[in-house]
């Protein structure tokens, strides 16, 4: 937009004074890292200036200082997002929470945690273990904000049976555009008491407030866990089974799929080669990855022994137990570290985080890599085969960037029209950002998309918070 004022020297004065020299950046001093996300693909945009917040006050007092002046403003955690939700495409400040980086309190009778927006996600799962608890959610990304994960809804590998990052915030402390403090929710496990602000401000991308604090359950550590690789012929097998283990009275804390090609580039990275790629004989082209839990091996051996007789009657080649903690810890590791992968093999990279019916993932993944192969573009997938979310790049070490940005846009095009035939959705983890905006409004519609602009008016009305994402 091309009303946004500039920032003053005078106004950079009055921010530096709020967070002080030393967590101020302006101009030359601002570092390259704040011009993008983990997706470079969606531009470089630089800030004109970096406030390092630690504190509610502090924002509030940025907040008042960039409404007053009309200075575009945008949260930033750790930046390992994937559709350029974070990065300021109209200059202005970026507000980062990164030092906003404690865990406050333990309330063990309430099971919950209050923390910091800026806690890593991988830092709260170690600390509430600790703790002799879990924070179920548990997206791919584990040096994520835990702010960022609330305010991109994210999902990840334990969705099927926990649920998402929605489904574990009580309260928050938000800041709204013109600095107000406000505070949603409460300790409290249910709730119908008027129109939820708590869940809009949930996957609204830091556009209609910034997280501060946050209040999230917990649940008591499982007693026991173990890993199952059930080995395919190709993805369409692979994919078959799924319905039939969700049927199968297991409960799975998680079900993943992963692609041979994508297992064998994880293997070479990170020399740990512990998905079979021969199995009794036969090529694996595709492998689900099953973890089950319980109250201890009894109740692990009855689960294994009929999650055996699923994957006999759906075609796997075997079922390979991951029972020890070492190598557990391996096979996470391997399927965690896929996307780094990808990153690493490829020059140009650009994804789709759609989520389609279970039943539809085999069909949407076949077309996908039908039409990719048509224009020229290398597709490389694997994802959530329990909910349906699949996380599909799209690669290339060989084209022009702008010949790429054609061939994947044409590709996308079709790809997010048949997600929408499927009645299925443009992101399921990665939010929107200002990337896939124009899919968002094809597959809601004019009149839902409309309504998310009012929304997003009432609580901003004069545009300054992350502007150009998600919504016009």
């Amino acid at each position: 937009m091309s009303d946004y004022n500039k920032l003053t020297s005078a106004l950079a004065q009055e921010l530096k004074a709020i967070v002080g020299e030393n967590r101020f950046q302006c101009g030359e001093q601002v570092k390259e890292d704040y011009s993008h996300d983990e997706m470079p693909i969606y531009g470089r945009f630089m800030p004109e200036a970096v406030c390092l917040v630690e504190s509610t006050e502090e924002v509030s007092a940025i907040m008042k200082l960039c409404r007053e002046n009309k200075i575009p403003v945008t949260v930033r955690g750790a930046g390992t997002g994937l559709v350029g939700g974070c990065v300021p495409i109209n200059g202005g400040i970026v507000l980062g929470t990164e030092r906003m980086n404690r865990i406050l309190s333990y309330d063990m009778k309430n099971l919950v945690v209050h923390t910091q927006p800026g806690v890593l996600l991988c830092d709260l799962a170690a600390d509430a273990l600790a703790h002799g608890l879990m924070y179920p959610p548990d997206p791919g990304e584990k040096t994520a904000t835990v702010g960022g994960n609330v305010s991109t809804n994210a999902g990840g590998m334990r969705a099927v049976k926990y649920g998402v990052t929605r489904d574990y915030v009580l309260a928050m402390t938000v800041v709204l555009p013109n600095g107000e403090i406000m505070k949603l929710g409460k300790t409290v496990c249910k709730t119908s008491s008027g129109y939820s602000l708590l869940h809009l401000m949930i996957g609204s991308e830091g556009t209609l407030g910034i997280i501060t604090e946050l209040t999230l359950k917990l649940i008591p550590k499982p007693e026991k866990d173990v890993s199952l690789i059930l080995p395919f012929k190709d993805i369409a097998t692979a994919i078959a089974s799924v319905p039939e283990i969700k049927l199968a009275n297991l409960d799975p804390q998680s079900i993943e799929f992963m692609e041979r090609d994508i297992v064998d580039s994880s293997a070479a990275f990170t020399g740990n080669a512990v998905f079979p790629t021969v199995v009794n004989g036969k090529e694996a082209g595709a492998y689900i990855l099953v973890t089950l839990v319980g109250g201890g091996e009894d109740e692990l051996t009855v689960k294994m022994e009929r999650l055996s007789e699923v994957a006999e009657k759906t075609g796997a080649y075997d079922m390979l137990v991951v029972w020890t903690d070492g190598l557990k810890k391996d096979v996470w590791a391997a399927r965690s570290a896929f996307l780094t992968v990808i990153e690493a093999e490829t020059k140009l990279l650009d994804e789709m985080d759609v989520v389609v019916p279970v039943d539809r993932i085999a069909e949407f993944l076949v077309y996908t890599h039908d039409e990719a192969e048509k224009q020229g573009v290398r597709v490389r997938s694997f994802g959530h085969a329990g909910d349906g979310n699949l996380h599909i790049y799209c690669c290339s070490n060989e084209l022009e960037e702008d010949e790429f940005k054609r061939r994947v846009r044409k590709l996308m095009d079709l790809c997010y029209a048949k997600c929408t035939e499927f009645e299925g959705q443009v992101s399921g983890e990665h939010s929107i950002g200002h990337a896939k905006k124009a899919y968002l409004r094809q597959s809601v519609g004019d009149t839902a998309y409309g309504l998310m602009g009012a929304i997003k008016k009432v609580f901003d009305p004069d545009g300054i918070l992350n502007p150009g994402k998600v919504v016009d």
